[in-house]
């Protein structure tokens, strides 16, 4: 398995929707165009939450994995 290079990392386990989405918009208002946000959430709902997240912002969804019960997303700022 590859280790993906990330920017800056977010950890927003144990939050519900919108709050995973909401905390990874602030996170990348912060970031500059390019760098890579990785976030980890325990709501499976994250994993749709995260597609639509990307096609509605531009922002690249990367990769995403799932693993007892947590979701692991890579996300490049557009």
């Amino acid at each position: 398995m590859m280790k993906m290079e990330f920017d800056k990392e977010l950890d927003a386990r144990g939050l519900k929707c919108p709050l995973p989405i909401l905390r990874t918009k602030k996170a990348l208002v912060d970031m500059t165009s390019g760098q890579v946000l990785r976030i980890l959430t325990t709501d499976p709902g994250s994993v749709q939450d995260f597609a639509a997240f990307a096609r509605q912002t531009g922002n690249a969804l990367l990769d995403s994995q799932s693993r007892e019960g947590e979701f692991e997303f890579f996300m490049r700022r557009k």
